[in-house]
């Protein structure tokens, strides 16, 4: 190892790396604290990677200062590890990846040869070693575990990943990673009023909306993968960027580079609400008389107008799009929401979407038949799938993670609160949901009192729900509202097949019975007296780490009943995704890796 302290830049080794010191079995940063690394030699590890695991109990996350940075500044990494009793030995690799380029540089050298995080190369042989304890340690930075802040180049415009990766003994297959997303930019442009040519977003620049941004007049706004762009709190109406029924926004991102839309504050002071959010409005048909309303949370005028006749209209793509701390609120029940979509139709696209800590509803849409796949909600204070007013599309693999900051429902569907009886029907097609509540954490809702439930139908919504999983959420798995939405589940307007629930009803103590898992007036329905309910069960999912909020997993254990025969297959329409064959939203892939974000603010304080 060598030994010594100096600058590591980002893509050059100066002189040496971080110093390590052999203390009582396990290696120490010098001037670090927290993390002990406990040796193991090859031979042993060898024999005890022989009956290893193919994944790791650990959870682990990283983060850096802030997410935008320009040439010549210096970055700090810190990290949380839980080894959560992985005795296992591994090799730790840490990286700063050009995702422009793909190019890697290992930390903690800067160079393109691979190193572990102690700067040994395969040739001079991988430290390793026991998983460690560290709770908000600095890896890189003032007394850092791995060394020094790192410089910012000047020659790296766009989108970067940290990576820091737990991989097997012998350094060859990676167990699992935790990732954090850096912009590198030359300039923040600031954006506001109205954008009526096409423009482009590049991921060389960040975008400040200080404003209302509104896209019209047949104008496409592209925003290119990679892109950050910048809430800042403050005003009314709320700094949103509204795409009018005349204009188009083109937002598609990679699961390498996501475009992330996020607020202005400092990490740690960030809260849900602190700027406005997305909108998307179009011209496909929604139930309100006259065919055409004012979406919510804006004052009514031409440009928040949506609905109309054409049910194919193309709002445009959004795919790997991150909208956080968003969902501004213009008065009770008139708020704008982390991803809002009015009367979209069915050529546009929506898919692995990420709401973090919204104030309203992280997913909702207002009539239209537009479909979506791969969403994730965390950390809302209201709903996490919202629709109402006509919407007919439909949806495949969805998560959504509640924690003690509160939320409301993960599903809640009306038809029309105006007219319960309003055609076309609310009747979306839902398939493979997990919802995880706060459970006994909860205290209250966000905007409805202590009515928290998993699903939650009223105004006389309808609809297919298949494959969903129900998890200790604070009230009730299902509960519906309203002689009009009790009449859909006998004309077969309401359909629901492969329900697991459990631990829901947290508040008042309920066992896991199917009966016990839904409210009273879906009591008849989920036990099979009323309706066209089918495979109800109430069973522990055996889920993998759902409450470890800043690195959950969702992903079913083995024997767990989610891969149970019984389920419903999804129909082979070209929309769903009919190798789903188990119940909830996760089989053996984590679609969630990488592009997501689930770190909650208290965790990286």
């Amino acid at each position: 190892m060598r030994k010594g302290a100096t600058e590591v830049m980002f893509g050059k080794l100066s002189t040496t790396a971080a110093l390590f010191v052999l203390l009582g079995g396990g290696l120490q940063a010098g001037g670090g604290d927290g993390a002990k690394f406990a040796k193991v030699s090859f031979d042993d590890a060898r024999r005890e990677a022989a009956t290893a695991q193919l994944e790791t109990s650990a959870a682990m996350w990283i983060w850096a200062d802030k997410y935008v940075y320009t040439a010549g500044e210096q970055l700090t990494l810190k990290w949380t590890l839980k080894p959560n009793n992985d005795l296992y030995p591994y090799t730790l690799v840490a990286f700063r990846q050009n995702n422009q380029t793909g190019r890697k540089f290992y930390i903690p050298g800067g160079t393109e040869t691979p190193t572990d995080i102690f700067g040994n190369t395969s040739d001079q042989g991988f430290l390793i070693a026991r998983l460690p304890s560290a709770e908000k340690q600095v890896l890189l930075g003032n007394g850092g575990l791995v060394g020094p802040a790192v410089t910012i180049p000047n020659d790296q415009p766009g989108m970067h990943t940290l990576v820091v990766q737990i991989r097997d003994y012998t350094g060859t297959r990676v167990v699992k990673a935790a990732y954090f997303k850096i912009g590198v930019v030359t300039e923040s442009v600031d954006v506001t009023g109205e954008i009526t040519a096409d423009t482009t977003w590049v991921n060389t620049k960040a975008y400040r909306l200080t404003g209302l941004v509104l896209v019209k007049s047949g104008a496409t706004l592209t925003i290119e993968p990679g892109t950050f762009v910048i809430g800042l709190p403050g005003t009314q109406p709320a700094r949103a960027l509204l795409i009018t029924k005349t204009g188009k926004l083109m937002a598609e991102g990679t699961r390498n580079r996501p475009i992330i839309m996020t607020s202005s504050l400092p990490f740690g002071q960030r809260k849900p609400g602190d700027w406005g959010g997305l909108i998307l409005l179009g011209e496909a048909p929604i139930n309100v008389a006259g065919g055409t309303a004012n979406i919510e949370g804006l004052p009514p005028s031409d440009d928040t107008a949506y609905g109309g006749g054409n049910a194919n209209h193309n709002c445009g793509t959004l795919a790997y799009v991150r909208v956080e701390y968003a969902g501004a609120i213009l008065g009770f029940a008139n708020e704008v929401n982390s991803f809002t979509w009015g009367g979209c139709g069915k050529q546009t696209v929506a898919h692995h979407l990420n709401a973090v800590y919204g104030l309203d509803d992280s997913f909702e849409w207002f009539g239209g038949t537009m479909d979506a796949k791969y969403l994730a909600g965390n950390y809302g204070r209201d709903d996490y799938i919202d629709s109402q007013l006509g919407y007919t599309g439909r949806i495949q693999h969805v998560v959504a993670l509640v924690n003690s900051d509160n939320a409301n429902r993960g599903i809640e569907n009306d038809n029309s609160e105006f007219d319960f009886q309003a055609l076309p029907k609310n009747k979306p097609t839902m398939y493979n949901f997990t919802f995880v509540g706060a459970g006994a954490q909860y205290t209250q809702g966000a905007d409805e009192g202590t009515s928290v439930g998993a699903i939650w139908l009223r105004r006389g919504a309808a609809g297919t729900y298949h494959n969903m999983i129900l998890h200790t959420w604070v009230s009730n798995g299902i509960d519906f509202r309203d002689d009009a939405t009790l009449a859909n589940l006998d004309n077969g307007d309401l359909s629901m097949d492969g329900m697991l629930m459990w631990d829901n009803g947290k508040a008042s103590d309920r066992p896991n019975t199917v009966s016990d898992q839904c409210g009273g007036t879906a009591r008849p329905f989920c036990t099979g007296q009323r309706g066209q309910a089918h495979n109800f069960v109430s069973r522990d999912p055996m889920l993998r780490r759902p409450f470890e909020y800043s690195d959950p997993d969702f992903r079913p254990m083995p024997g767990s009943p989610v891969y149970w025969a019984g389920w419903v297959q999804p129909p082979d329409d070209g929309f769903f995704d009919q190798w789903a064959h188990w119940i909830g939203a996760f089989g053996e892939e984590n679609w969630l890796e990488e592009w997501t974000n689930f770190l909650q603010e208290q965790d990286i304080q």
